[in-house]
Parts: structure tokens; sequence; C-alpha cells
């Protein structure tokens, strides 16, 4: 087997230190030769192992994607001619029964040197500071529902029905009743006429639901949770300013990633933190979807086809791109609800919205390559790329609901 890189280093790391195993391919009548040291996962250790590398003159250095024990690895090695790559620990796993630190840095080291291996995406320091910015949004905002699924729990055990009224208990009318509530006001009447708006057409309906046993525990624990909630919006709030600061250089991004139907601003912004905006990171489109994890998987043996499941892919980025696609399939007179309705006739509404997630993405890709605005083909795209079909289709459905039919083109008018 060719090899690529003479002198490869690979290295296998946990929480307190690192084995690294240097390679050299020998020449001649020199055998080749891998030498395994320790290092620890301080600093200062590791800035002298990047020392060590650079006197061992190694042109590759392999390292497996171990939880986040890997980043203080990467981004103190990176640099000062180090060619360093992150891989896949499912693409580099080793040989069953012979698995040891050792082992493994050892076969990272010959997997690199050999060219078996692909360098997974780690973005530059600034996408990096953004993806933290947006997922620690993401995340808090997954604990505020929690929090509100809470309070609707504590409300059920008051026999306190307003989520069976209002759609948003924490909305302005909301939260002027629950507030009623924690200052003492029981009359079901008097918290109903608080409601704002459109809610105050359902006073009859709230008055019932307001009926209940919301004693001195109810209120402490109403207090405490919607306490929780505010603490959580104010963080949002903070995240997202410094999310808008850090967006100045992607604001062009922003706006054609918007433009897609279903794309909120703060969607194109996990887009954005996830991706890096940088599309030359991935050739085609086919990998930018496949890297998403929104690609059928392959894997076939002896003629037969035995799974299609979509690999494992960003969540965050998935996360945000189920919810562009359910917004898409909701949509009309769009090319993505037509896709989804397309699929889901077939395949079921779960693989249409995956669809719909890897068409959105081929999408996004062409824009952010070319710098276009999004132009939708339209929802009877699949109409005119296969008239034929399209014609015999609805044929068929009218003769099986028992019609005779004729067709005639229409006359063209003038």
């Amino acid at each position: 087997m060719e090899v690529i890189h003479p002198r490869c280093a690979g290295i296998d790391i946990s929480k307190k230190d690192a084995k690294v195993c240097v390679r050299i391919q020998g020449r001649g009548g020199r055998s080749t030769t891998s030498t395994v040291t320790t290092w620890g996962s301080m600093t200062g250790q590791i800035l002298g192992l990047k020392e060590h590398l650079l006197d061992e003159h190694v042109d590759l250095v392999v390292m497996e994607a171990t939880g986040d024990y890997w980043r203080p690895f990467y981004y103190l090695l990176e640099g000062d001619g180090l060619n360093i790559i992150l891989v896949n620990a499912h693409d580099a796993r080793n040989v069953p029964g012979r698995k040891t630190d050792v082992s493994d840095a050892a076969w990272l080291a010959d997997l690199g040197a050999h060219g078996l291996v692909r360098a997974s995406f780690v973005p530059p320091p600034p996408i990096r500071e953004l993806r933290d910015l947006t997922r620690a949004r993401t995340i808090i905002t997954q604990e505020r529902t929690r929090e509100i699924q809470r309070l609707e729990k504590l409300l059920e055990d008051a026999c306190i029905k307003l989520s069976s009224v209002a759609s948003n208990i924490t909305g302005v009318s909301g939260r002027l009743i629950l507030q009623a509530l924690i200052d003492g006001q029981t009359d079901p009447a008097v918290l109903a006429e608080m409601a704002q708006r459109r809610l105050r057409s359902k006073i009859p309906e709230l008055t019932q639901a307001l009926t209940g046993r919301f004693s001195a525990h109810h209120r402490y624990m109403t207090e405490l949770y919607l306490h929780r909630i505010d603490a959580h919006t104010a963080d949002i709030n903070d995240l997202s300013a410094r999310i808008e600061a850090a967006m100045e250089p992607f604001r062009f991004a922003r706006e054609l990633l918007v433009s897609i139907p279903g794309f909120s601003t703060t969607i194109a912004e996990v887009f954005i933190a996830e991706t890096g905006a940088d599309m030359s990171m991935f050739p085609t489109a086919g990998h930018l979807a496949s890297w998403a994890g929104t690609s059928p998987g392959s894997n076939e043996s002896a003629g037969r086809v035995k799974s299609t499941k979509t690999r494992p892919g960003d969540r965050y980025l998935k996360g945000a791109l189920g919810i562009a696609a359910l917004s898409c399939a909701r949509s009309k007179n769009t090319y993505f609800s037509a896709r989804y309705v397309r699929v889901a006739s077939r395949r079921g509404p779960a693989k249409a919205l995956v669809a719909v997630e890897h068409s959105i993405l081929t999408a996004a890709w062409h824009m952010l390559t070319t710098g276009e605005l999004y132009n939708d083909p339209g929802a009877d795209y699949f109409t005119r790329q296969a008239p034929a079909k399209t014609k015999a289709r609805a044929v068929r459905q009218l003769e099986s609901l028992g019609y005779q039919v004729t067709l005639e083109p229409l006359q063209q008018a003038g």
C-alpha cells in the first residue's frame, strides 16, 4: 500500500494524558519505526509535545475526536507548520480485541501514513466563538421550555386548566393571571377578566378553567418557575445581542439564507455557526448534505440493500433544519411543500421531512456559493417536469371514482 506521509504521528487522547505514536517510514534497508510516548493534557505539556513533533519533522498529525478532550490538543498544536487532522472515531475504529491506548495511537499513525482517514470539519476561531453562542442559546431555550412544561404540570395539580384555553400560558394574559394567583386572587371571574386581546372572546371558558384549588404551595412553586423562566429569557436576550454583534462579518450570508422559506433569523444564525458559511469546505451540495446527516446511507451486500438510514449529523444543525422543514411542509404554493407532499405520499412524513431538509441544504449551498437570493421553482415544479405522468395520474384517480374522462386541450385566447 502506498505511503503518502512518511513521517506521521497518531495521538490517542484521554482526559489526563495522550499516547503519541510517531511513525517513520523506512527506506532501502531501513525498517519502519514507531515510537510511542505519553504526554499530559496540561497546556505546558501540550506545548512540549508540539516541540517534539516539530523536532521529528512530522508532516501529518492524526487525532481522534474523543468527547471534548481533543480541543486543547488541536487548538494548541495547530499552526507553526504542523498539519493536523481530526478524524471521526467511527472511521478510525481499531481491530476488535486488540484495543489499547498504545495500539490506538499506532493505528491512527498507520492510517494517516497511508491516507486512509478523512479530516473532520473544524471551523476557524471566529466561527467557534459564534457556535458557542448559538449552541448556548439553543440549550437555554430548551431549558426554558422545560420550565414552562413544569409550570403547566403544576397548574394541572392545582386543577387550573389554563393551557386548555390559552395556547401560551406565559404570554401577556397568562402572566397577568398567574401573577394574580400568586398575589392571592382566587375568584375565577376576576381572573378571567384579565384576559387580553383575542383571549377575551374565551372569557366563559377561562372562568371554568380557572376554577381550581390553588394553595399556598402552588403559589410558591408558580413564583419559583416564573422566576426561572424570566432568568432564562434574560440570558437568551443577552446571548442574542452578543450573537448579533458576532454576526457582523456574516450579515450578507444571513440575508441570503432568510430568503429560503422556513428560515428565520435564528435558524440562519445556527446554520452559519455550524457550517461556517464557507461552502468551499464542501466540494458539492451533496457533501454538505452528507456531512449534515440528511443523505441516505449506503449499506449494500451481495446486491441487496440492507439499510438506507441516514448517518448521525450535527444535532444542532439538524434541529434547526427540522424546524425549517416542518415550516416549509406547512407552507402553501412552494417547491418545498410540493416536495414534502410528493415524498410523504410514498415514504411517510418522517422521510419526507428529511428529504425537505436535504433540499434546503442543497439550496443553501448554491446560494452561498453564487451569492444569489433564493428563487423558488414553484409548487408546480414536478408537474412541469413530467406533465404526461401528472395527467395520467389524474385520469386514473377520476376513473377509480367511477368517471369516464375525455381530455380536450384548452382553446388559446386571441
